[in-house]
Parts: structure tokens; sequence; C-alpha cells
């Protein structure tokens, strides 16, 4: 059961992706060019996603996932230095290439040998993050 909930939502997700612009890249360039063509339609995609998952996390103490397990907790606001070098690194890789995991996933069965090459750039980071993850959490340390 638990593996046709991952299905319908994966396949629900990949959809969303989709059909809102979000694997175009010159769409998503588009949203980033705040002084050129600016393209403002994905913050409607992301307030779509955030709105509801914000919701979701104050509806889940005291409830139960329907195929067994734990809900996530929500993410701790705490800003530090892993968290902002994270999303810079995120940020400039999406600005660069238009592409962030979830849209460079479905890109490999259409982005051709450009979509691969991302891909696994992609997975090189996340093996290097564990890597270098203990030198960020010294210098957070040290401050």
């Amino acid at each position: 059961m638990r593996i046709i909930f991952a299905l319908i939502a994966g396949g629900l997700f990949g959809a969303g992706l989709h059909i809102s612009g979000m694997t175009d890249t010159t769409k998503v360039q588009g949203f980033l060019d705040l002084f050129g063509a600016w393209d403002p339609t994905l913050a409607f995609v992301m307030g779509g996603a955030i709105i509801p998952m914000a919701l979701a996390w104050r509806m889940v103490p005291g409830r139960t996932p329907l195929v067994g397990g734990e809900f996530a907790p929500a993410p701790d606001p705490l800003l530090d230095r892993r968290l902002i070098t994270g999303s810079v690194l995120f940020g400039v890789g999406w600005g660069l290439i238009g592409l962030c995991p979830g849209p460079a996933i479905a890109s490999l069965s259409y982005g051709g040998w450009t979509g691969a090459l991302f891909f696994i750039a992609m997975l090189a980071g996340m093996w290097a993050t564990p890597l270098l993850s203990p030198y960020l959490d010294r210098s957070d340390q040290a401050a």
C-alpha cells in the first residue's frame, strides 16, 4: 500500500512540475531575472506549495500517517552557516541552469546530455555534502 501511495504522490509531483513550467529552464530563469524580462508566474507555484505545507505542519501533531511511520517534523527555523551556504549554492545552481532536484530528475527523460550532466553534478554535490559538513560545523562553533 505504501508503494502505491508513493507512486501516486510521485506521479502528481511530476505532473505538477510539468504543468507549472518548473521543468522549463527558460521559465525558471525568467522568474529569477528580476531586472529583465521577469516572469512572476512561478511565485504562484511556490505559494501553492508553501501554504499547504505550512498548514499541514500545523495539523500534524497528534496524528499518524495513513500508511504507517511518522510525519517528518517541521524544519528548524534557525539560520546558521550550513543553511545559508546550502541556500546560496542551491540558488546559484538554480539560476545558472534553471533546474532544482525534482525537475532535474524529470529532465532526464528529455533533457539530453546537458540534463544528464547536471544530474551527475547534483549527485556529486549530494555525495560531497556530508564530507564537507564537518568543516562548516567547525567554523560555526568558532564564530
